[in-house]
């Protein structure tokens, strides 16, 4: 009977935040976004560098463009030159941005031609020939993406404007490696992609760095067995199903920033965000407005946390107006769902274990000196990095305070830490069958996974790597299968 009921929970509580949460991070979880994938923010991370030597770095990427397949041409994944994707910074613990770096894409069609019986005619693809090794290799590429990237010091909209530059040539323009066509077409992708992270000058900071582009999706999760009722073991091994996201790219915005230019004063505590943004008309045609429709900061919340009806308001919304979503914090549906289908009893609310880890950040760990509740990622930067093999993946539950939700590294299984904390895993005397909550899809900064979803000793399918912007080469659909 104790067997059964440990079943029970385990069971209850995976289906009931796995289930809402399956198809990823923050993939497709409002209805007003599922037709905006260009701005659908899907995973956000922030994090001390732990590449060797950038420890007094910061690195924040911001992951858009869900469930992309390798061979999903012959457009792929452009950005959108309508769309402002915003990386926001609060250091003073107000839940108002201090810093805001600001991308904005441009495409230009080059409209290459070929001559077809004496007529030259314009090709259907992006490339004509060979793109790369280097950057500036473009001369067979039809469609060309560039950025720009703006720091504003204050309100996102009327605070100071600085551009960052490219240390190399001083130019405020960068380039956008193309999307993994295929091997053919960019024979060595990894080398061609490298090309294209940027040393730049960063107005009141010094250096860092910055890059975007495609990646291997990082998130991990068994999606399919999921949806089928649940067809899982979760209280069985931590890696014993598949990842099915294996297969997947993202396109990732990543910047790099020193930590004396990121907080503010003595306190090491800083919070972090993303947005993405469309472009509405303005009657004033030199003034640009913009209508807000994605936003993330913690991995989960808007799909285990905010309810239905809410979710498109919360996605538009600010930190600073998020008194209006406490009561989903505070008083958590999902435990009252768990006991009203399986008998099991929800955790005494207040939430107050779920408000530290969503809304102020928990106390000695990653909480301001002066907070207002606001849900965003909180990283305290005095925290000593961890090299990747010594990286516990549940990061704060497995003794590792420089991990989630003590910001939010690539290798930190948010999947299984969010099970655990909805659950109560936080809570003095909560059932001991919590602490084992998974949903066997593992996730570690060493892991390798096939494109097929198994784990694997291969280290040539390596999830992640130890270099900014830490996320791994994407996958190429040709020659197929995928690999890497």
């Amino acid at each position: 009977m104790k067997r059964l009921s440990i079943q029970l929970l385990a069971g209850a509580a995976f289906m009931a935040a796995a289930g809402i949460t399956a198809i990823g991070s923050s993939h497709r979880e409002a209805p007003g976004i599922t037709g905006r994938p260009k701005l659908d923010g899907t995973d956000f991370y922030a994090f001390r560098s732990y590449e060797p030597g950038r420890e007094g770095f910061v690195t924040l990427i911001a992951n858009y463009i869900p469930l992309q397949d390798a061979y999903g041409g012959p457009n792929f994944f452009a950005m959108d030159p309508n769309g402002l994707y915003e990386i926001h910074v609060d250091n003073d613990g107000d839940a108002r941005e201090d810093l805001t770096f600001q991308f904005r894409f441009k495409t230009t069609y080059r409209n290459l031609a070929v001559n077809a019986g004496g007529t030259n005619v314009a090709v259907p693809l992006i490339n004509i020939g060979q793109i790369g090794p280097n950057a500036g290799d473009t001369g067979n590429l039809n469609t060309l993406e560039t950025y720009t990237v703006r720091l504003i010091r204050g309100d996102r909209r009327n605070g100071q404007a600085f551009s960052l530059r490219d240390a190399a040539t001083g130019s405020r323009t960068f380039t956008k490696p193309a999307d993994r066509i295929g091997d053919k077409s960019i024979p060595n992708y990894a080398q061609y992609a490298d090309k294209h992270i940027y040393d730049v000058t960063i107005p009141g900071c010094g250096n860092g760095r910055v890059f975007a582009g495609q990646r291997r999706e990082g998130f991990v999760v068994d999606l399919a067995e999921v949806f089928d009722l649940v067809n899982l073991n979760p209280l069985g091994p931590v890696d014993g199903t598949e990842n099915v996201l294996a297969d997947k790219n993202v396109t990732s915005l990543a910047v790099e920033v020193p930590i004396a230019c990121l907080k503010a004063g003595n306190d090491p505590v800083i919070g972090a965000w993303t947005t993405a943004s469309e472009r509405v008309q303005s009657e004033d045609e030199d003034d640009e407005a913009w209508r807000q429709l994605s936003r993330l900061g913690h991995p989960l919340v808007n799909e285990v946390v905010i309810g239905l009806k809410d979710k498109d308001k919360f996605n538009a919304s600010e930190p600073k107006h998020d008194g209006q979503f406490a009561k989903y914090v505070t008083n958590p549906t999902l435990p009252v769902l768990i006991n009203a289908l399986f008998g099991v009893p929800a955790p005494a609310t207040p939430r107050n274990d779920l408000v530290s880890v969503f809304l102020t950040g928990v106390p000695g760990l990653n909480k301001p000196a002066n907070v207002t509740a606001s849900e965003m990622l909180r990283l305290n930067t005095s925290i000593a990095v961890k090299a990747p093999a010594a990286q516990s993946p549940y990061g704060v539950l497995g003794g590792d305070t420089a991990g989630f939700p003590n910001g939010r590294r690539p290798g930190d299984d948010v999947v299984d830490i969010a099970l655990r904390a909805v659950e109560g895993v936080l809570l003095p005397g909560h059932p001991a069958a919590v602490e084992q909550l998974t949903d066997g899809a593992f996730t570690s900064a060493t892991v390798n996974y096939t494109p097929d979803g198994a784990v694997t000793g291969d280290a040539t399918f390596s999830l992640f790597r130890t270099t900014f912007p830490y996320l791994q080469t994407p996958l190429s659909g040709s020659p197929g299968p995928g690999h890497p």
